[in-house]
């Protein structure tokens, strides 16, 4: 793949670093468009956009950071270098989650709206941001003999070279845009607040789950389990989710019924 677009000088346009970019711009834009129907400010969908940005790159480097400590404790500058790759979103939806629960807070916002707001923008950004991993080389997959296997020759890749691999990455990607479709859909029927974003954990949990199975980077395995810390993540945000969406169902046929 071409994990660097150009350089000029000391500048180095990283394909990583602009799928990501890029992800980030247009999640933004359908976050103000749903905002826009739902009558959320702008500026106040603006401001939640770059608090999210900078606490989920936060903490899925920081956790990604933890889960290849040994790498990362020899080369301490390395941790910086988030355009070569080498975000977990385990750790970057802890931080998110927990920042816009912050905001709603600070501005008084109901909490599941806001995260209705943000679970397709979520979708389409990781979308791309995998077709970033795919160019860098990133979160692949394990050696394998079917025929879409991808082989990465740039030495820049941090794949291994010359191999046949699951496109991992490419599986991620169409998981990404395939549940922004869903969850689209999910916004135009009416139903209890909190749905679109309880819909998207399921989702993405369960997706993970399948791809996961396919990846051959570290995983970090968690103490003597056999599971991934992702697995083991996913699946915790898994089972809550279902839990919570039966409880909100049943919140919500409980009002209409008041209602009528």
């Amino acid at each position: 793949m071409h994990p660097q677009l150009f350089s000029i000088g000391p500048f180095t346009l990283h394909t990583y670093g602009l799928f990501v970019a890029l992800g980030f711009l247009l999640g933004l834009l359908v976050a103000l468009k749903i905002g826009q129907q739902q009558g959320i400010v702008p500026q106040q969908v603006l401001d939640m956009g770059f608090i999210i940005l900078f606490s989920a790159v936060l903490g899925s480097r920081l956790l990604y950071v933890l889960m290849n400590w040994s790498y990362y404790s020899q080369r301490p500058w390395g941790i910086l270098e988030i355009w070569n790759g080498g975000l977990v979103f385990s750790g970057g939806a802890v931080c998110a989650i927990a920042a816009i629960v912050w905001y709603a807070r600070h501005k008084n916002l109901a909490l599941l709206k806001l995260a209705d707001l943000w679970a397709p923008a979520a979708a389409i950004g990781q979308g791309f941001g995998r077709i970033g991993c795919l160019m860098a080389g990133c979160c692949y997959g394990k050696a394998t003999r079917i025929p879409w296997a991808v082989t990465f020759t740039d030495p820049e890749a941090l794949a291994p070279l010359h191999q046949a691999l699951h496109p991992t990455e490419i599986y991620h990607a169409v998981s990404g845009f395939a549940i922004f479709g869903i969850l689209l859909f999910l916004h135009k029927k009416k139903s209890y607040t909190g749905r679109v974003f309880i819909w998207y954990l399921l989702l993405h949990s369960f997706s993970r789950l399948l791809i996961e199975r396919f990846r051959g980077d570290d995983r970090g395995m968690l103490f003597q389990t056999g599971m991934t810390v992702t697995q083991f993540v996913s699946t915790l945000i898994l089972a809550g989710a279902f839990i919570t969406i039966i409880i909100l169902k049943s919140r919500w046929k409980k009002e209409e019924a008041c209602g009528k």
